[in-house]
C-alpha cells in the first residue's frame, strides 16, 4: 500500500518525491542519486491540486452516441 501523498508539505525541497520512500535529499535510496524528484507544489505553485481540475473531476462513465 502506498503512502498518502502530502498536498502541501512544509519543506518540499528537503525530500525526493520520486517514490514511496520520500528520502532526504542527502540520502536518496532509489535512482542514481544525482537529482531529486520535485514535489508538484514546487513546479506548479500552491494551487497545484486545482490545476486542470484534478481534485474536482467527477467520474462519470462515457456513453456511446
Amino acid at each position: 500500500m502506498a503512502k498518502r501523498f502530502p498536498l502541501n508539505p512544509k519543506y518540499p525541497e528537503r525530500i525526493c518525491w520520486g517514490c514511496d520512500r520520500y528520502c532526504a535529499v542527502g540520502a536518496m535510496q532509489c535512482g542514481n542519486g544525482t537529482e531529486r524528484t520535485q514535489h508538484p507544489v514546487e513546479l506548479f505553485g500552491e494551487d497545484w491540486v486545482a490545476f486542470n481540475g484534478w481534485m474536482n473531476q467527477e467520474e462519470s462513465p462515457t456513453q456511446p452516441k
